[in-house]
């Protein structure tokens, strides 16, 4: 996990409505939150809008925004991972939309290799996770946080928290078992 910089002190500048201290958190949580955000969405102009979205978010809610150790990072992603929930689902609609536009022609959709298949199946069960499920898979399994601050940042006891990711693994490798490499199948030395 990234060092992360005490916010306190910046943080209630922002409360005074200090733009400056706002904007010194902006850059220095700006790639973070893009950077999961980019992971989280189709493409590099999705990340942008979420990204933006979500230091938008911390301006309007900050009289309300809890600090997580001292830091508004953990806030960002979560709010994040919502905001590219509902970005996803307002893409699907308007893709549905798109798809029942009668058309003249008909158009015959490129296929994925096997390597893009077997990714899509694996963000389409993460996208199917609750929020709260979600954002503890975010924080603890690929920001490192540590599960009492991810538990926090969600509205969770750290004991809950535990038991959810427990929960939510085993659901993960079930319904993705055949994604994992076998051992017995890789090459000798590798094991």
């Amino acid at each position: 996990m990234q060092d992360e910089q005490d916010d306190s002190a910046t943080w209630a500048r922002a409360l005074r409505d200090d733009g400056a201290a706002f904007a010194l958190l902006f850059d220095r949580h700006r790639p973070r939150v893009h950077r999961r955000a980019l992971s989280l969405t189709e493409n590099a102009h999705d990340a942008e809008d979420v990204t933006a979205a979500a230091f938008y978010e911390l301006w309007r809610r900050r009289r309300s925004v809890t600090l997580v150790a001292g830091s508004v990072a953990p806030w960002l992603l979560v709010t994040t991972v919502n905001l590219t929930r509902n970005h996803r689902r307002a893409a699907a609609r308007y893709r549905r939309l798109l798809d029942d536009l009668p058309r003249s022609d008909a158009v015959t959709p490129a296929t994925d290799a096997e390597g893009l298949e077997a990714r899509d199946r694996l963000r389409d069960t993460i996208r199917r996770l609750s929020p709260v499920e979600a954002a503890l898979l975010v924080l603890t399994g690929v920001e490192e946080m540590p599960i009492w601050q991810a538990a926090q940042a969600v509205g969770l006891t750290p004991p809950a928290a535990r038991v959810r990711l427990h929960r939510l693994r085993k659901r993960l490798q079930h319904d993705l078992h055949d994604l994992r490499p076998s051992v017995r199948n890789a090459p000798e030395g590798t094991s």
